[in-house]
């Protein structure tokens, strides 16, 4: 026979299951809200059952907890983080293709397109009327308008790329701070996994700092033993983060050209390639060596320049084979270029044309070394240069033509990344969702939860009271015949 107190003990340890139980239902419905909770579900078990003495059977003894499950799928996590690192790599690409579209601002009445086109049209008007010096102060003024205009865009470029130098120093930081705090957050596991403890709330801290990391570089995550509870975090097959200790992440810059030098973009000592990410789409926005079409700001710096320069050229080569009011008036021999700088940060009209309008070369020669102020010939060949094919970097075409294609394809890049961005948004919440089916809290769930429970506590106390009862009457009742 088992003990007179045995029924009381199978209720004692359903009592405590299901406060357990309902315990762990009301964490649940505490942390609804709260980003990473992962929902826990207290596993319960029968206890070891005991043998009738005599008798070919067992009697169970009641019930006992023997887990906090925590309901995660390791594989939607690896999607999302898979998936996440191209979010934040497009989102950094777009942001300062979309930062570029708005800086040129094409079509419209301010941009470089129609500051060039008024350009064109002042010299057609000086054509008409060469003497005048108001058709003359006209063409200066347009003419120090499209150098205002390029000095415009080279400026704010160049305030765009200081920014972003900004912005990834910053994420740099917080790089090297999350793999910190998962260094930590391992350490901390680690003291209490082999001790058969669960740490599920600080697993869901780490998580949360893991997908946070995975937005910002390509991360790899192991787990080499579990018996510790920790993991291991690579960027690029370079180790960040190794159990308890934590690596830092370093990007250098090249002292003559100021951009990322990728060789030393380094986890410790160790060269690494971060493959994607936030980090990478923001130092490939800013520009790195090698880095080619893929260094958004110094390409789009390199095509101004160069459609300045060349523009530059073209004007003064014709300018310089006109002839000046002073030249035709026989006061000097001088002719100088309408355009000075060899770049677009020195990039203005010449100083001496802003002294004195009579520099400007709007005829040509009618006889050796000789020409009328009336003559206005070469005012319109310079007009002309709008439709006359220049010579650029692997192609011929016209000023206008190379400035709308830098338009054309800057808009094609800035939709390629705003589509690549809303495609993985698209897949990351599609992820997302089947997480949460798995991992999120449903309150009406657990609410249904919390009343089986709370039956079950009841139960198991009315368990408790009957064999309080049935004990007392032995106690009590019992060897009292006849009172």
């Amino acid at each position: 026979m088992t003990s007179t107190f045995h029924s009381l003990e199978v209720g004692k340890r359903g009592l405590a299951a299901q406060q357990a139980a309902l315990a762990t239902t009301g964490h649940n419905i505490a942390n609804a809200n709260t980003t990473g909770y992962t929902r826990q579900r207290a596993e319960m078990q029968a206890t070891k059952p005991v043998s009738l003495p005599g008798m070919q059977i067992q009697l169970g003894t009641g019930v006992e907890v023997n887990q906090l499950a925590r309901l995660r799928e390791d594989y939607l996590d690896v999607q999302l983080r898979g998936e996440n690192k191209s979010l934040g790599y497009w989102e950094a690409k777009g942001d300062a293709l979309t930062k570029i579209e708005e800086l040129l601002n094409e079509p419209s009445d301010d941009g470089l397109a129609h500051t060039m086109d008024e350009f064109w049209k002042g010299w057609e008007e000086l054509a008409k009327n060469p003497e005048s010096s108001a058709a003359r102060a006209v063409v200066r003024q347009k003419g120090v308008a499209v150098t205002e205009t390029f000095q415009h865009i080279s400026q704010s470029l160049d305030q765009m790329q200081g920014d972003l130098k900004l912005v990834i120093t910053a994420k740099t930081n917080d790089v090297n701070s999350l793999a910190a705090q998962i260094g930590s957050l391992n350490d901390q596991i680690s003291r209490l996994v082999p001790n058969n403890y669960q740490p599920n709330d600080l697993y869901d801290q780490r998580d949360v700092l893991l997908d946070q990391l995975s937005k910002l570089v390509d991360v790899n995550v192991s787990s080499p033993d579990l018996r510790t509870g920790m993991v291991d975090v690579s960027v690029g097959g370079v180790t960040l983060v190794t159990g308890k200790n934590a690596n830092t992440l370093t990007i250098g810059m090249d002292p003559a050209t100021g951009l990322v030098n990728p060789d030393e973009v380094k986890i410790g000592n160790n060269k690494v390639n971060l493959g994607s990410g936030e980090l990478l789409g923001r130092i490939e926005s800013y520009g790195m060596i090698g880095g080619d079409s893929k260094s958004t700001i110094p390409s789009m710096k390199g095509k101004i320049n160069e459609l300045a320069m060349t523009f530059a050229n073209a004007v003064n080569t014709a300018h310089l084979n006109g002839m000046n009011l002073d030249n035709i008036n026989g006061t000097s021999n001088e002719k100088v270029a309408f355009f000075v700088g060899s770049n677009l940060n020195d990039f203005e009209v010449n100083p001496e044309i802003m002294k004195s309008l009579n520099l400007i070369a709007a005829a040509n020669e009618e006889t050796t070394g000789q020409s009328s102020s009336g003559n206005g010939k070469n005012a319109q060949d310079i007009a002309n240069i709008k439709f006359t094919s220049l010579a650029f970097t692997g192609s011929s075409s016209t000023a206008d033509d190379f400035y709308r294609n830098i338009i054309g394809q800057l808009g094609i890049d800035s939709q390629e990344a705003q589509r690549m961005q809303s495609n993985t948004e698209v897949i990351i919440q599609q992820i997302e969702n089947r997480r949460q089916s798995v991992s999120g809290v449903s309150l009406d769930e657990e609410m249904a939860n919390m009343i089986k429970f709370q039956q079950a506590y009841n139960a198991s106390a009315r368990m408790v009271t009957v064999m309080d009862q049935c004990l007392d009457k032995i106690i009590n009742g019992m060897g009292r015949v006849g009172l």
